[in-house]
């Protein structure tokens, strides 16, 4: 029997890249999916065709909105919150507003739908937190406001760790490098320099990020809660 056969997950920034290595992990594992998107609705449509799940359209950066979303879904056994933005720049010169709705995205969001998700969820239920490896190590200049939102994960996964974990429930991040996808591909202009801090000097692949939360989902991380996972060719090492 597949692993999360009729399991009920939802996918927050499930369209493209790592978020669609993740929906069709699950699906291919026996999942009842749901996922969101926002700005990508004909590779949304596309994917949910592919894969049978439903797609819903729900704006991340509206507190609100995401949690009518999680509260819809009833109770969830697996919640993955992937949805995330970049905002690059000298930050003398970001736009004080762009730096606000990352902010609400990559760390208002996942906790809104974290503690939402926990509401409803039965005993033994699995958040994933999709952050990053620069909530560690933020080698280059001008991305100060990113760093800032994937470290907060961090704190927000220990803490809620112990909120949750009464009830068998438990929260991680996933930390990935480079992963070549559309907003990162293996051969775009940062290659050579991403590539050069790394010990596997490669992209990683979305499939390999997807296979990090499906453990994690699993019934043999039962015991793995508040905890940060890098997955990323040593760049953070």
């Amino acid at each position: 029997m597949p692993a999360f056969q009729d399991k009920s997950v939802l996918v927050l920034g499930g369209s493209r890249g790592i978020g669609a290595a993740i929906v069709r992990r699950f699906v291919q594992e026996g999942a009842k999916v749901r996922f969101t998107y926002s700005g990508s609705p004909d590779a949304a449509q596309d994917l949910a065709a592919e894969t049978g799940s439903i797609a819903v359209q729900t704006d991340s950066a509206d507190r609100d909105a995401v949690i009518a979303r999680v509260r819809d879904c009833g109770p969830l056994d697996v919640l993955v919150v992937n949805a995330g933005i970049g905002v690059f720049g000298d930050a003398l010169e970001v736009d004080p507003d762009a730096v606000d709705r990352l902010l609400q995205i990559n760390v208002h969001a996942p906790y809104h739908a974290s503690v939402e998700a926990a509401r409803q969820m039965p005993e033994g239920g699995r958040i994933i937190v999709i952050g990053s490896v620069n909530g560690d190590r933020m080698p280059v200049a001008g991305m100060a406001s990113y760093a800032l939102s994937k470290s907060a994960l961090q704190g927000m996964a220990r803490g809620l760790a112990r909120d949750f974990g009464p009830r068998g429930i438990t929260i991680n991040v996933v930390q990935p490098g480079p992963i070549d996808t559309d907003a990162n591909p293996e051969n775009g202009p940062m290659k050579d320099t991403l590539h050069g801090f790394m010990a596997i000097k490669r992209h990683g692949r979305p499939e390999e990020v997807a296979g990090m939360v499906a453990w994690l989902a699993g019934p043999e991380a039962g015991f793995v809660t508040g905890a940060m996972h890098t997955i990323d060719g040593a760049f953070g090492a």
